[in-house]
């Protein structure tokens, strides 16, 4: 029983990290090297794509798509999608995806190292080739360099806030067992003396 107990919260808590880590902005430094558009028919993935009802009269089965093609710093392409969130969840209000695919489109560079021009892709999401799934887009920002450091203080300070109030609430919680059990043995002990 305590085995299923272990279980039990080890599956819980992996849950609530990778729905964190798939919900919280991120940052990818990268040399954007495309920026395109393509039609998506949407399949058993799509969990993973946006709600398209944030422009759309009707939920279609495919729509067009932008997609901005980069490559980290390790050398490695990432392909990002590049989709309004609208009123939906996550809740990023995300409008403007014409305005990020020209911003994505001006900010284009080579491979040379002179004339790579280098920048900080902000988005959420995870990338899976095997599934088809690419990370939202949510801001093209240029940087300096390849070894710039983007210190994430939003999802440093929601996780603060998150752990507080988590601590919050355990401690309330054992402070009313321990007394609920104290109040228990008091009434089965009383009269003992």
């Amino acid at each position: 029983m305590v085995y299923l107990k272990w279980v039990f919260w080890g599956v819980f808590w992996a849950v609530i990290l990778g729905f964190l880590h798939y919900t919280l902005p991120q940052h990818d430094i990268a040399r954007i090297t495309d920026t395109y558009e393509k039609r998506v028919d949407f399949g058993e993935n799509s969990i993973f794509w946006a709600n398209s009802n944030s422009g759309n009269a009707a939920a279609p089965t495919n729509r067009d798509v932008f997609f901005i093609q980069a490559f980290r710093t390790n050398g490695k392409p990432m392909i990002y999608r590049n989709e309004d969130t609208g009123w939906g969840w996550p809740p990023y209000f995300k409008f403007d995806t014409s305005n990020l695919q020209a911003e994505a489109s001006d900010l284009m560079s080579k491979r040379s190292a002179s004339a790579a021009q280098w920048v900080s892709i902000t988005h959420y999401g995870w990338r899976n080739e095997f599934l088809s799934i690419f990370p939202n887009a949510i801001s093209v920002k240029p940087v300096s360099g390849p070894d710039v450091t983007i210190i994430p203080w939003f999802n440093i300070i929601l996780l603060t806030v998150l752990a507080a109030l988590f601590w919050g609430i355990w401690a309330r919680w054992r402070k009313f067992r321990t007394r609920r059990e104290k109040r228990k043995v008091d009434e089965y002990t009383e009269g003992w003396g």
